[in-house]
């Protein structure tokens, strides 16, 4: 049982992994490697001169991993309510956890199968995205969205900071207490 999944490994999910994992959660990572970030140049990305957008996914995927996040490759093809949390499945496995995160970018194929709530999209080339609330929670309570899949602008800045947004907000409920993290130079 996973205290958190995140389905996805782009900005939105590698961060929202990365915040979650370093926070001591038990995260599972499943991505199906078909990021649109795995095509960009990034010279807008603040705190990074330029990076190719492989290079970005990765570089995300160690740092979750360096906290305990696992990660796996497969594709998610339904997530069901179960007595503990959610049953995820993939492809070739079935996954517990008590959270899930959706950041799977233009890709919103769950919605139905879930009973996931949908709406127009608000970017260029994003015809639908997640219904979700200024948290990233969805209809259905404990599974929320991140990135673009939840509305939030393309840019990776943008859908890593969203990321990070929604797994401090899961973690918060989680913890039953507001969660904050702040390192601090030694």
């Amino acid at each position: 049982m996973y205290d958190i999944t995140v389905i996805g490994a782009g900005p939105a999910g590698g961060s929202a992994a990365l915040f979650a994992a370093k926070a001591g959660k038990k995260v599972l990572v499943i991505d199906n490697d078909k990021s649109v970030t795995k095509r960009a140049w990034l010279e807008n990305h603040y705190g990074v001169l330029e990076i190719s957008g492989p290079d970005l996914v990765e570089v995300g995927k160690k740092q979750a991993a360096k906290f305990g996040a696992e990660i796996v490759n497969g594709s998610v093809e339904n997530i069901e309510k179960s007595e503990a949390g959610f049953a995820i499945q993939t492809d070739n496995q079935t996954y517990e956890s008590k959270h899930v995160i959706i950041a799977t970018g233009f890709l919103t194929d769950l919605a139905e199968k879930a009973g996931l709530k949908t709406k127009d999209g608000t970017e260029p080339r994003v015809k639908t995205i997640f219904d979700v609330d200024a948290a990233g929670k969805t209809n259905i309570e404990g599974i929320w969205a991140a990135g673009t899949a939840a509305g939030v602008s393309v840019h990776t800045i943008i859908t890593a900071g969203d990321g990070a947004k929604v797994a401090i907000n899961v973690i918060s409920e989680l913890n039953g207490e507001r969660y904050v993290d702040h390192d601090v130079l030694k």
